[in-house]
């Protein structure tokens, strides 16, 4: 849960209402590629409940797990580029699409909401590669997005609001799971 927290420690309320209102609730069951490595996205992802497995073809198998809290797309968005992995859940997943022509459009159309999400996804990444390096400096040969067991429900520290942006996550959870 923790990464999708240095997004909504960012955002506002109506930001989040927003995507709340744009997106679609989307129940992913076991087997179901949500991404193809080389193949236009048309959303961006906000995984709410689940795992899923990150496959790239040059390596032929799993190079990493996505759970609960975790971003999808997010890399494709940014710089235009096709997905360089594909995503497959591996137990029956809940997530958030928000549709890649929607959100563009919102972004050029509110200055504020642009400087807040760009700011969310720049922290966002930066947290994802900072944990990769790590990753690579423990001469693991295992790249996982998910943080070890112990830090699962860590809060990174370049979380603003961190009280109000796990408060933020729970409530869009009730939110899409009662809907």
């Amino acid at each position: 849960m923790s990464k999708v927290l240095v997004i909504l420690g960012e955002l506002s309320d109506r930001d989040i209402d927003w995507m709340l209102a744009n997106g679609t609730r989307t129940q992913v069951l076991p087997g179901t590629t949500l991404i193809t490595e080389g193949q236009p996205l048309d959303a961006l992802y906000i995984v709410l409940d689940g795992t899923l497995s990150v496959a790239v073809s040059s390596c032929d198998k799993e190079i990493g797990k996505i759970i609960s809290g975790e971003v999808l797309g997010e890399m494709s968005f940014v710089d235009g580029r096709l997905p360089s992995a594909s995503v497959t859940a591996i137990e029956e997943c809940l997530i958030l699409s928000i549709p890649r022509r929607l959100l563009t459009e919102k972004l050029e159309q509110d200055v504020l909401f642009s400087l807040r999400f760009y700011r969310a996804i720049t922290k966002f990444l930066s947290s994802r590669l900072r944990g990769t390096v790590k990753r690579f400096g423990d001469d693991t040969d295992y790249l996982i997005y998910q943080e070890s067991d112990d830090d699962e429900r860590a809060i990174p520290q370049n979380v603003e609001n961190p009280d109000l942006a796990e408060s933020r996550f729970q409530w869009l959870l009730q939110r899409l799971k009662g809907s």
